[in-house]
């Protein structure tokens, strides 16, 4: 197994901004670890970047403080920085043909949020043939109220890991991804 751990969207707009994640406690800390363990391992990590493609979004606007990396996340090591528009980090960018030049065929999913740029990621890391590892306590979300209705931010991730886990991923804790990758 060739793995590659992907960091998505730990951006400043997600702690400081309109968009605080908030479940499950210590995702941040976890992420930061999983990157740590990642590096020790030589183990190929990919730092994935949102950006609204509408110059003057509210949130998430390329080139403003928001949009910036998390300081904790910048300041590590990383293989690759990506960009994208859209939620799925393989949709118009390089991570495909990063990942088979290295010969990855497992990827590791952290980042936020879960039910959208992650679960996005997740599947299309699916279709593409690539074992799939969901890091359920390395990823985040928040509280949803929207037209549709509202759901806390544990019902949510709980709902998206259940869904994650029927057919696409292996979703597992960091305790657990950090011991086959030293059993590795």
């Amino acid at each position: 197994m060739s793995r590659a751990l992907l960091v998505i969207d730990v951006q400043r707009e997600y702690f400081e901004g309109a968009l605080p994640i908030r479940h499950p406690v210590g995702h941040l800390d976890r992420i930061l670890e999983a990157m740590d363990a990642a590096k020790k391992a030589d183990i190929p990590t990919v730092v994935v970047r949102h950006h609204q493609p509408d110059a003057d979004s509210p949130i998430f606007c390329r080139g403003s403080d928001m949009w910036q990396l998390h300081d904790e996340v910048e300041s590590r090591p990383h293989d690759i920085l990506i960009d994208k528009q859209l939620p799925g980090s393989f949709t118009n960018t390089p991570l495909d043909q990063f990942l088979k030049e290295r010969g990855v065929d497992t990827v590791s999913i952290s980042g936020y949020m879960t039910q959208m740029c992650c679960d996005t990621t997740a599947r299309q890391a699916f279709h593409r043939g690539y074992q799939v590892e969901f890091l359920s306590d390395a990823t985040g979300t928040l509280d949803v109220e929207n037209k549709a209705g509202s759901v806390t931010a544990e019902q949510l991730h709980e709902s998206i890991l259940v869904a994650q886990q029927m057919f696409i991923s292996d979703v597992i804790d960091q305790n657990t991804w950090l011991q086959r990758i030293a059993d590795a």
